[in-house]
């Protein structure tokens, strides 16, 4: 049995397409069903679209960093209805609080571009480099109600070079995120026994 995905993203979507490459070239037995955005012209959306995959913009509602409980509401009933076992937080900009949480408790998983506890939150790349870090990474982890504070998954390293700027750092922990998600993914397919 395929695992059926359900992708949220705010961004362009690299990370997705390197779900659906492993999907393609058969290192990961999933599918992904249905991509969400909050951001009605994110590349993720054209992304999904261009390889066929239902993709809906969701208007997140009248706050910054999260959605509005309706909101959260509207996107459990769509996930339920592409019948989604597993919500991929890949890029997704906002904090997930009440309905999404409940409905697929221990179901959500996120990316984040830092080695956590370490640089929870926003541009965590920037922040290891300022602060003068020898490496960082990526960590995949469970979502809870707090910022990048759910349980850790797994880690992929990725080492500071002396001369990085924040771009170059960023593409290569974008590189890691890329090998480390969706082997993740394909871990928990294992072991849901699919």
């Amino acid at each position: 049995m395929k695992l059926r995905l359900g992708v949220l993203g705010s961004g362009k979507g690299s990370n997705l397409r390197a779900i659906v490459e492993c999907i393609n070239d058969g290192r990961l037995n999933a599918e992904v069903r249905l991509v969400l955005s909050d951001v009605a012209n994110a590349g993720i959306l054209d992304l999904a679209r261009d390889l066929n995959i239902p993709a809906m913009y969701v208007r997140p509602g009248r706050f910054r960093t999260k959605l509005d409980p309706e909101v959260e509401q509207d996107m459990v009933r769509l996930l339920n209805e592409a019948d989604v076992e597993l919500v991929v937080l890949a890029g997704f900009m906002r904090i997930l609080k009440g309905a999404l949480l409940s409905s697929f408790a221990h179901r959500i998983i996120n990316i984040h571009p830092s080695l956590l506890p370490k640089y929870p939150g926003l541009e965590a790349w920037k922040q290891a480099l300022k602060s003068g870090e020898k490496e960082t990474g990526c960590t995949v982890h469970y979502v809870d109600n707090g910022i990048d504070t759910g349980p850790i998954i797994a880690q992929k390293k990725v080492s500071i070079e002396p001369d990085d700027t924040p771009e170059r750092l960023h593409a290569r922990i974008q590189k890691a995120e890329h090998e480390l998600l969706p082997m993740v993914i394909a871990d928990l397919q294992g072991s849901a026994g699919g």
